[in-house]
């Protein structure tokens, strides 16, 4: 059934027009565009206790940001005026928002359970716990040794050849969980397509212990498909031709390329056009994972993902942790003119989570023109970057803390190192707080009023990091509402792949 967000037309609204956002303007001008966040903590004592909010296992604290409570409500209003509540039922529904491409997008649907009720008419939907049966068997035989090598012995290492979303997932989630790797497997992944990655690797590998998994969809995608040949290659050249099938599996549709390649029939796992590339660790992508961490692990990050799903869907829009944080970006993007953000994680085992959030937002929200065809007439999407937050403080922090350019901040902190954490709020409070003693050389002043949110948890568990990852697809999506764009589609990514072939 169709809904507001589907059925409006997007042409008689830019989000400029919308009443909130001239407020905001206002606001902006009035009110906040001078304010310093030192002043605001000295109005209000109780401000770090007003502006956080939890959900689920993550605390957020948001009172280093240039806002007031009036700040929020006209950030919610906007938020509502562009159809964001309609727009999450209808995403949740199975309606084909990715408009472009004429598709649902449901990677909520990997992680829900069946009760749920997430998009049951969908086409496709109801395989979703039969394709996920079919891969808790199979790891569950190469682990416990079942399934074996041509030559008979234990498959051990996995490597996963990918490329975008097939890749970044994969490679960012298997660090993420390094102390969740079962005794004896160790997780690997080429994604560069100049032939060096896959050397590298090969010439420390195994063979007859060495399990591929190809992750396309198409089983075409070029960068993919040449590493998948080479590894195909030294197989056979190391072993022999029949090798192939016990040594190669694939998350793919195409059945007739996998049959010309030599992957069984029982080694195949399929995804659906509702799944995006960068939405797909979810799905039998994230098929390398679960066979280094365990398929218990796995389905505790899919819990984790929907554990965040259903405060997205419910809570209203004020108290909605993704919907904050877009409004937030919204706020810095649009009416502060910030042209990034930077992501630090306070563990050392997210270091590829800012390369990961890179590819979402920025191929989410990297679009110039609205769903109804028409030029935006605002910023979008912010350049995203980022490193380990104390690597990052003896690198370009030095920048954010001196240099002219306005960077929003946001830190990702466990809890479980008492080192780490004093930096980090060390680094949050000084980017705040500044310092510009009278008696300091004019080169030592920090002027301070930098931007900060912080994200907490108490340990890097599988659920958190599925809580994590859900709560920034959820974020972009949000944006992408609010500036009537579509962040499902990625066809500037299209053409360089056309230009590349021909």
């Amino acid at each position: 059934m169709a809904n507001a967000y589907t059925t409006r037309k997007l042409s008689a609204r830019y989000p400029t027009d919308l009443p909130a956002w001239k407020k905001l303007a206002d606001h902006h001008k009035s009110d906040m565009r001078d304010s310093n966040l030192n002043d605001l903590f000295s109005r209000d004592k109780k401000r770090v206790d007003k502006f956080k909010l939890v959900a689920g296992d993550l605390n957020l604290d948001y009172s280093k940001i240039h806002l007031k409570n009036a700040t929020l409500k006209l950030l919610s209003q906007l938020a509502k005026q562009a159809d964001v509540p309609a727009a999450i039922e209808a995403m949740f529904a199975g309606q084909k928002i990715n408009q472009t491409e004429e598709r649902a997008v449901l990677h909520v649907a990997l992680r829900a359970k069946i009760a749920d009720g997430v998009a049951h008419d969908t086409l496709g939907i109801t395989e979703v716990w039969e394709v996920l049966t079919k891969i808790e068997s199979f790891v569950d035989d190469v682990q416990s040794g079942t399934i074996k090598g041509s030559t008979g012995k234990r498959l051990t290492d996995i490597v996963n050849i990918g490329i975008g979303g097939s890749d970044l997932g994969p490679v960012m989630a298997s660090r993420a969980l390094r102390p969740y790797w079962k005794e004896g497997m160790r997780f690997h992944a080429v994604s560069n397509v100049d032939g060096t990655q896959l050397d590298d690797l090969t010439a420390e590998l195994d063979p007859e212990t060495t399990l591929f998994v190809i992750c396309s969809k198409t089983f075409t995608t070029q960068e993919t498909m040449t590493n998948a040949n080479a590894a195909r290659a030294w197989v056979i050249e190391r072993l022999d031709e029949l090798a192939v099938q016990y040594h190669f599996v694939a998350a793919s549709t195409n059945h007739e390329a996998m049959d010309a390649f030599g992957i069984r029939s029982d080694f195949r796992f399929g995804f659906w056009d509702w799944v995006g590339g960068r939405y797909s660790l979810w799905s039998a992508v994230g098929l390398s994972l679960a066979l280094v961490v365990g398929m218990d692990v796995f389905r505790a990050v899919l819990a984790g993902g929907r554990r965040m799903d259903q405060h997205f869907h419910r809570a209203p829009l004020d108290e909605n942790m993704p919907v904050l944080l877009a409004i937030i970006g919204i706020w810095y993007n649009n009416f502060f003119g910030a042209q990034s953000q930077a992501i630090l994680p306070y563990t050392h085992r997210l270091d590829r989570f800012p390369a990961y959030l890179q590819q979402l937002q920025m191929e989410s929200s990297g679009k110039s023109v609205r769903m109804d065809g028409k030029p935006v007439r605002c910023d979008t999407g912010m350049i995203i970057w980022g490193e380990a937050g104390n690597n990052a403080q003896h690198s370009f922090m030095q920048l954010m803390h001196q240099g002219t350019r306005f960077v929003p901040v946001d830190f990702i902190l466990s809890s479980a190192s008492d080192l780490a954490t004093a930096n980090c709020r060390a680094q949050a409070q000084a980017l705040m707080e500044g310092t510009s003693e009278k008696a300091l050389e004019s080169y030592r002043v920090h002027a301070g009023n930098r931007p900060s949110n912080t994200i907490q948890f108490e340990t890097l568990t599988p659920e958190v990091l599925g809580q994590l990852i859900a709560l920034y697809e959820h974020k972009v999506f949000v944006e992408g509402v609010i500036w009537g764009i579509n962040s499902f589609d990625q066809w500037g990514v299209e053409l360089g792949k056309k230009l590349a072939n021909a």
